[in-house]
């Protein structure tokens, strides 16, 4: 019964989060960020998920809190920590997932290589000097992410995905791009079910292997 109640838990913390972005309860959203991914985790380990997943998720909810701490230093610092994260996720797809084959390889890897680069050119003038290359850097990684979540099947393919249209989203806010209303609920919403897509397909992958 506890193990059934663990998703039940994360899934309404995750949307009391949501409400509170959409309603403008900034205390609440603030309170709430933080614990989205060590529930995640606690309930993935439960599964018997690999360690590893678990550490990853974790080094998102140290981005998640460096992110909203604000200025430039923290930034880079979350940054930093989403890519840790994202090097977790690469070693567990390559452990756990299947590798596709020809143009089901070949064919999207070019698409996300086509991606990335336009991207980074189009938000390049609008970042800060001092952003630029290290948001193009972990651009980068987090396209590779992406493509490597085929591995795992459709649902990590939509997460990985997901994870880049949330963070599109980000970039697009530090470029001044114009938003969209409430474009922290959007961000947060692409981004909780990009991990929870990740966590799930890695945890089917290791469990079926």
């Amino acid at each position: 019964m506890r193990a059934l109640r663990r998703p039940r838990l994360a899934l309404a913390a995750g949307g009391v989060h949501l409400g509170a972005l959409l309603t403008g309860a900034t205390p609440v959203a603030r309170a709430t960020k933080p614990v989205l991914m060590p529930l995640l985790a606690e309930y993935v380990l439960v599964r018997g998920g690999p360690p590893l997943l678990a550490v990853a998720l974790l080094l998102g909810c140290a981005g998640d809190v460096l992110l909203q701490t604000g200025g430039e230093a923290a930034f880079l610092l979350g940054m930093g920590a989403f890519a840790a994260g994202h090097l977790c996720y690469l070693g567990l797809f390559a452990r756990h997932g299947s590798r596709p084959a020809g143009r089901f390889r070949r064919l999207p890897g070019a698409g996300y290589a086509a991606a990335w680069a336009a991207t980074t050119g189009l938000l390049w003038p609008g970042l800060p000097e001092r952003l630029r290359v290290p948001v193009a850097g972990y651009g980068l990684l987090l396209t590779l992410m992406a493509y490597g979540a085929l591995r795992t099947g459709r649902r990590g393919a939509a997460g990985g995905a997901l994870f880049l249209l949330s963070d599109g989203l980000i970039a697009s806010g530090l470029a001044e791009w114009p938003q969209a209303p409430a474009p922290q609920f959007w961000i947060m919403l692409t981004y909780l079910g990009a991990q929870a897509l990740l966590a799930d397909a890695v945890v089917r992958a290791a469990r079926g292997a």
